[in-house]
Parts: structure tokens; C-alpha cells; sequence
């Protein structure tokens, strides 16, 4: 996995957490969270117009995969409903990856590194800018790629 130039954490969810590596500089190019479709928008436009074009020789995906998640807990019915919307989202990921061509894997939440506080990231990764859980869950499935 340490050919490609970029990796992008995606943490799916109502709030999608997005995260951009660049492996060549060693740091964050973005550590940010919003809605699927905006991430979609970004990953399409947005990273072209900052002069960093993605294609499947220089970029891999990680995407957390609740549908790969095997515990449940006590979660009542709004969190079953929660649950299903980010199974719908994982799979939308999973078909835009696959429908352009890039290099990825689905992660199941239980090997990503989650719910660091803000102060403890900003320390391990030098990332300064305001984060959300999401944004830095999206950010260690890719840290040091």
C-alpha cells in the first residue's frame, strides 16, 4: 500500500469525516466533515482545482465499513435506523470507488484507531486546524500511509 502518493480516509455517516494524506510531503492536505455528497463533490472537483489530481496510480482509499461491524450493544430503534443509513453510505462509497476506478479497501470499524479528543490528534498528527470525531476518525485510517 506505500506506492501511492495519496490516501483518503473516509469515516462514512450523516457527518462524513474526509481526510487526505499525502505520503510524498508526510502530512494532512485536508481534515474535515460534511455531507456525503459535499465528499463526493470534493474528491471529484475540488482536489483537481488545488492542483492535486487523483486517478488509481496515485491514490488509495480507506473507508470504514459499518456493515462490517459484528456488535451491536443495547441501541434502540433510532440507532438500528442510524446503523442502516451508514450501511447505505458505505455502499455508496464503495460504488463510486469502484464505478472510477480506484484503489481501496472497506475497514471495519473495530481496526481503525477512533474517538481520539481533539487535543491528543492536533499532538500526534500536527494537524492545528478544528477537527470533528469524524473527520479524525477518516484521518487515522490513513495517518503515516
Amino acid at each position: 500500500m506505500n506506492n501511492y502518493r495519496y490516501y483518503i480516509g473516509i469515516d462514512t455517516g450523516v457527518n462524513t469525516g474526509l481526510a487526505v494524506w499525502d505520503a510524498k510531503e508526510k502530512k494532512f492536505v485536508l481534515v474535515d466533515t460534511m455531507m456525503i455528497h459535499q465528499a463526493i463533490g470534493y474528491i471529484e472537483w475540488h482536489l483537481a482545482l488545488d492542483g492535486i489530481v487523483l486517478n488509481k496510480n496515485n491514490t488509495f482509499f480507506r473507508v470504514e465499513d459499518a456493515r462490517k461491524r459484528k456488535w451491536f450493544g443495547n441501541s434502540g430503534k433510532e440507532k438500528a435506523q442510524g446503523a442502516g443509513s451508514i450501511k447505505r453510505d458505505a455502499k455508496i462509497w464503495e460504488d463510486f470507488l469502484t464505478d472510477n476506478g480506484y484503489n481501496f479497501e472497506m475497514v471495519a470499524p473495530k481496526d481503525n484507531t477512533t474517538k481520539l479528543d481533539e487535543a491528543f490528534f492536533k499532538k500526534l498528527t500536527g494537524w492545528d486546524k478544528r477537527t470533528s470525531k469524524h473527520s479524525r476518525d477518516a484521518a487515522m485510517l490513513v495517518f503515516k500511509k
